[in-house]
């Protein structure tokens, strides 16, 4: 008797449980009806092609976030309005494990699901490949082409001699970013020695290449003592680098690691107590500053488009609401350009009318875009070569606290504060591109 009751209880149980299912399931449906009914339209897909595992997968798992706070924004707003209606954006991130090779896998599925616009910038070597790549699908099928929205891929070669019509660079390319920086050095007379340390690949080349010719031209007594690459992502102590930099006692080190090499690299100057200031790209990168700590106080030098101390009552609500979006300390790495290449696309889509890829790309060339609500980080996409004109920080790791340091990174007590603020138009560089159009 006792053995039925306890049976009819899991009966009963299990009953309410399958009922329980049913509702949430009938819940789900009804409001993903609603939300199509809002927004009025099919999704439109945007392929993430990015290392989401291996070494660099927590710089992937950081573009990810900035590129759903761009999407979400977007949806927040109506989504985009096409002449058939309003549509929401909708994000698919695919794994290339930071490899060539793993991310024309991942575009050919992109491709097989017909998602015509692909985003990926962890890599220039990668870039390299998925411009090619796509070069080739748009003109073998040109019912199922697609655009790159590159977003880091740095190597000036991508909107020069390599340019491609399908791909748009919405960042600084390696050589904006080492002028802004050439700046800075010209004006440190105490730097007379520099080490040059990168990533073996071609955006480490560029940034050796465009270090030496900015020291020939702004600097020329400054003496270059050491040029060395290292594997990427492959290198798990620099300590015998960091050895080598103290060795040829050299006053500064000017380095375009980024993401995982960065961190440990700073970390064992940190640990060996290298007394050098470092000047970077990506200093302000996720876990830079935390891995050096008071090491880097006024020894660490980035340049990038925005930082949270820029300053003004619209910059600062931006980097809020991202923070309340992503709260943890750990996710706190916003990279703004990210989320306004998302919103500069959605505007171009609206104008165009279609999120054709043909009809987009060319809505956003020449396309100027007021960078956010109260337009304070204008952009603009010059036709020419699909180089994305923006201001550029130059900045200085110091202690949260200090003047021009409200606030600080991932909540290690250090942040950056401005030192050289350029405007868009006196960041704009030269270019070699032969645009080929369809």
């Amino acid at each position: 008797m006792r053995e039925k009751r306890i049976t009819a209880r899991v009966a009963r149980a299990a009953a309410a449980m399958f009922a329980m299912a049913a509702m949430a399931a009938g819940l789900a449906s009804a409001t993903g009806a609603q939300a199509d009914e809002t927004s009025g339209g099919k999704p439109i897909q945007l392929a993430l092609i990015e290392g989401m595992s291996g070494p660099f997968a927590d710089a992937g798992a950081a573009v990810e976030r900035n590129l759903r706070f761009g999407v979400e924004r977007v949806n927040a707003s109506g989504g985009v309005v096409l002449r058939d209606g309003r549509h929401p954006l909708e994000l698919v991130t695919l794994d290339s494990k930071g490899s060539p090779e793993a991310a024309l896998v991942q575009l050919r599925m992109a491709q097989d699901r017909h998602i015509g616009y692909v985003m990926q910038g962890n890599s220039s070597a990668v870039a390299a490949a998925l411009v090619t790549a796509i070069d080739r699908q748009n003109e073998r099928d040109p019912e199922n082409r697609q655009i790159f929205l590159n977003y880091s891929a740095d190597d000036p070669a991508l909107t020069n001699a390599n340019c491609s019509f399908w791909h748009f660079r919405f960042d600084a390319h390696a050589g904006m970013r080492m002028d802004a920086l050439a700046d800075v050095i010209a004006a440190d007379k105490s730097v007379k020695k520099v080490y040059l340390l990168n990533q073996d690949y071609s955006f480490g080349h560029d940034v050796s290449t465009l270090a030496r010719a900015a020291l020939a031209k702004d600097r020329p007594d400054i003496a270059i003592v050491g040029d060395e690459f290292h594997p990427i992502g492959r290198v798990k102590d620099f300590a015998p680098y960091v050895a080598k930099i103290r060795a040829a006692g050299a006053d500064a080190v000017i380095t375009g690691n980024w993401g995982n090499d960065l961190t440990l690299l700073v970390k064992a100057a940190r640990e060996q107590g290298l007394d050098t200031t470092f000047y970077t790209f990506y200093g302000n990168s996720l876990g830079a500053p935390a891995a050096l700590g008071d090491a880097g106080v006024k020894r660490v030098i980035a340049v990038a488009d925005w930082h949270p101390n820029v300053g003004g009552a619209d910059s600062d609500a931006w980097y809020k609401a991202f923070r309340a979006r992503y709260p943890a300390a750990k996710d706190d790495y916003p990279v703004l350009r990210m989320s306004m290449m998302v919103e500069m696309l959605a505007q171009a889509m609206a104008k165009a009318g279609t999120a054709d890829p043909e009809a987009v790309a060319k809505a956003l060339e020449g396309m100027r875009f007021k960078g956010g609500e109260a337009g304070f980080h204008p952009m603009w996409m010059r036709a020419d070569d699909h180089q994305v004109i923006q201001p550029l920080y130059v900045m200085e790791m110091d202690k949260q606290g200090t003047p021009g340091v409200r606030y600080d990174n991932e909540g290690a007590g250090y942040g950056f504060r401005t030192v050289l603020a350029l405007p868009a138009q006196r960041t704009v560089p030269a270019t070699v591109c032969q645009m080929k159009r369809p």
